[in-house]
């Protein structure tokens, strides 16, 4: 979900206001996905990158979090939204971890949307403590080497359980993925709408997976 400062930035605006719109965009996406039938959908709000940012920034994106956690819990509820944080929601010290962990709770009963939302998180950190667990399993004799396969690795994710990813939407004309769910999205599809985050909304969703429905998908198979 990128381009909250250059918005704000384009519009004279401080910096939080461009991350406020940015929540406001989140919330219209999650609206749209459950509206279009999609089971899964992941945001991408906080990198472990980000921490680099301005402290004052941080400090904002922080405050605007721990909102949304505490205030949005009830509609996601009523929408049957389930929620789930992935990465290390504990940087952002104890209010916030506790937080998204009542947020969780409450909404695990939620069947129409899978919702992730990614917090301090970075996929090659991620797959090094998915080597690291399976690294120290194999030193104490509780796996064996000949037993490491890329479904063992998949499940010492962050995801695991979750299906990877079909479709990857980069906002802002940007075009990579900034260590974004790396493993998860080896075989997913793009698509790099030129709309900086707070301006998009779900005519930008529909047209992705418009898009996307036309693609043939090969997952490293030759056509025909």
């Amino acid at each position: 979900m990128d381009g909250n400062r250059r918005w704000a930035e384009a519009r004279g605006l401080p910096k939080v206001m461009g991350h406020k719109a940015g929540a406001d965009a989140a919330r219209r996406t999650i609206q749209a996905a459950a509206e279009a039938g999609i089971s899964w959908l992941t945001l991408f709000a906080f990198s472990s990158e980000n921490w680099n940012r301005p402290e004052d920034e941080i400090s904002d994106l922080t405050g605007l979090l721990g909102l949304y956690l505490r205030h949005e819990v009830g509609q996601l509820v009523r929408n049957g939204i389930r929620l789930r944080v992935i990465g290390d929601r504990h940087r952002f010290g104890t209010d916030i971890a506790e937080a998204a962990a009542s947020a969780e709770a409450r909404t695990a009963g939620g069947t129409r949307l899978n919702l992730n939302v990614a917090l301090s998180y970075g996929a090659r950190s991620e797959i090094a403590a998915a080597a690291r667990a399976i690294a120290e399993g194999v030193a104490a004799g509780r796996i064996k080497p000949a037993e490491v396969t890329e479904d063992l690795l998949s499940q010492h994710l962050s995801t695991a359980g979750m299906p990877d990813p079909d479709l990857v939407i980069r906002t802002s004309g940007e075009q990579r993925l900034s260590n974004f769910l790396l493993w998860q999205a080896a075989y997913a599809e793009f698509a790099f709408p030129d709309v900086l985050w707070p301006d998009f909304g779900p005519d930008h969703l529909r047209a992705a997976l418009a898009d996307f429905a036309r693609r043939e998908r090969r997952f490293g198979l030759r056509a025909g």
